[in-house]
């Protein structure tokens, strides 16, 4: 059976429970909802958990088809929704996120459902424990809806382009399906987007959260590395790994962050993640921007004349909010990304082993070597390269290699004293605006293009806001900023090390001023079309 006969036959599956075992409910309209407003209307009775899911299923049941967003519902989604409302009608809702679904990256380890990254190799990995961040959610009482699609391997397997998973196929920007949805959590943007859930969440290694936020007008964190934890999540690179919220609006992924965020044992990175969490709705307010400096860097990836037009359009807004403007210059972001490849070529071979050190028995590969052998034998996977797993595999002494530790020590230093801090502190700004990214790409056969960690001559790319916020392990927020020939892009706020309350404050008050988000069209007219 392939994904997309797995994926209609669960949701008719659970179509089927719905009106075995759940007394019929007022329909609820969900497209465009924010998750706010649906924790707001359980809270007053509007609505049941049980209806606002189905409305879920029915909408991807319905549009998913020619976006590809979604891998699978979760089997018991529907139980999970009737049990947050027998807890509203027993007086004992777990908060604002009962009830409300949300789907997760397929990276993100589910108990009863499979986390594949996208790989074949992953099929059989239905792990026996959920992962730290899918327990705060139950715990919040939050219906996981089900797993939204990937990039395989969070995109870090070839150095040619692989247009999401081998596994849960491509996927398709709702604004342009030619378009490409960005990696690697394309199918938590696009989700988001196209509103088949409330909100969802996707890791980031070097801007996997904000890319595809920007390419799918939606608001997007990259939280500092640790503030949530990554237990129970399929890795690319510790030092820089971070799951986070993506939503349509900022006020959505601060209320996911304030049950997201928080430190785990089970994670040692996240030690001090409790001391520096917050309640991050409180501080939301239109009036952040007062009085406050923001830098504004311009030669980062996907500069033009056509996005430097929406730019400075936003910085424009900013200023109506009574923000200061200040130009950096070019020299405070360098291209990082080779030492960026050298890193996650590192990482992923010890961290990956790590992971699957836990995985079930059922899942045979243990090593980056087992799963480069499983590709070559494998009728789908040996169809796509793995250059950058043979690159992992050929490296030595993991973190204690000199050349790793070499080249950490520069990039972190490049990003961080010598890069934003050097902003913050020189120029006096609290924080860095930059272009998220470019307009989203044509889809390009699979094989073809050049990946972003492929080999290359150093400073050949522009420097990205992305990656440099990645080394430098700090937040960074992508919220809409308009269409630049008729596509989305998004503007990053960048602040120091746990600086996540201010930037979704300056996010917040810029969203509020500017009403730039506008919902995809272009996925309806294709599911009309075909009728």
């Amino acid at each position: 059976m392939n994904i997309r006969s797995f994926t209609a036959a669960l949701l008719v599956s659970v179509s089927l429970i719905a009106c075995n075992k759940q007394e019929a409910a007022k329909p609820y309209e969900v497209e465009e909802i924010s998750l706010a407003q649906v924790s707001a209307d359980l809270a007053a009775g509007k609505t049941t958990s049980a209806a606002v899911t189905q409305a879920y299923i029915d909408r991807i049941d319905m549009y998913d088809g020619p976006l590809n967003a979604v891998i699978g519902i979760t089997p018991d989604a529907l139980k999970q929704a009737q049990a947050s409302d027998a807890r509203r009608k027993d007086g004992k809702s777990l908060g604002p996120l009962d009830g409300v679904p949300v789907l997760l990256k397929d990276n993100i380890d589910v108990t009863g459902v499979a986390t594949t990254a996208g790989s074949y190799a992953l099929e059989k990995n239905l792990p026996a424990q959920d992962a730290e961040v899918t327990r705060r959610l139950k715990a919040a009482g939050a219906v996981i809806l089900g797993k939204a699609n990937t990039s395989q391997w969070a995109g870090f397997r070839t150095t040619r382009g692989l247009n999401g998973s081998v596994f849960g196929g491509g996927t398709h920007n709702p604004y342009d399906l030619n378009r490409q949805a960005s990696g690697s959590s394309n199918g938590s943007g696009i989700a988001a987007a196209v509103s088949f859930a409330a909100a969802t969440v996707g890791s980031d290694t070097t801007g996997s959260i904000v890319s595809p936020s920007s390419h799918n007008m939606v608001a997007g964190l990259r939280p500092s590395v640790a503030l949530v934890s990554r237990r129970g999540v399929v890795p690319v690179s510790l030092e820089m790994d971070t799951i986070g919220p993506m939503g349509r609006s900022v006020t959505d992924i601060a209320m996911m962050l304030n049950v997201m965020a928080g430190s785990d044992p089970g994670d040692p990175w996240s030690a001090d993640a409790d001391a520096n969490k917050t309640d991050y709705t409180k501080g939301l307010s239109t009036e952040a921007l007062k009085g406050v400096r923001l830098g504004v860097v311009r030669n980062t990836g996907g500069y033009d004349e056509k996005t430097q037009a929406v730019l400075d359009n936003a910085l424009g807004v900013l200023e109506s909010q009574g923000a200061t403007i200040v130009e950096l210059p070019a020299d405070v972001m360098e291209d990082l990304t080779q030492e960026l490849r050298l890193i996650m070529v590192y990482n992923i071979k010890e961290d990956m082993a790590a992971y699957l050190a836990h995985a079930p028995e059922a899942v045979k590969p243990r090593t980056i070597a087992d799963l480069i052998a499983f590709n070559t034998s494998h009728p789908e996977e040996s169809k796509h390269g793995q250059e950058l797993f043979e690159a992992a595999e050929a490296t030595t002494m993991g973190r204690q290699n000199p050349e790793y530790m070499k080249t950490l020590e520069y990039a972190r230093r490049r990003a961080s004293v010598e890069g934003f801090d050097r902003a913050f502190k020189e120029f006096n700004t609290t924080a860095v605006v930059a272009l998220t990214a470019g307009i989203p790409a044509l889809i390009i056969p699979d094989g073809t293009g050049t990946h972003v960690a492929a080999a290359r001559p150093k400073g050949s790319v522009p420097p990205t806001v992305s990656g440099t916020a990645a080394v430098a392990g700090y937040p960074n927020l992508s919220v809409p900023m308009g269409l630049a020939d008729g596509l989305p892009v998004g503007l990053s706020f960048v602040g120091p090390k746990w600086s996540e309350a201010t930037l979704l404050a300056y996010g917040y008050a810029y969203e509020q001023a500017s009403k730039k988000r506008e919902a995809p069209a272009a996925y309806k007219q294709a599911v009309a079309g075909a009728k």
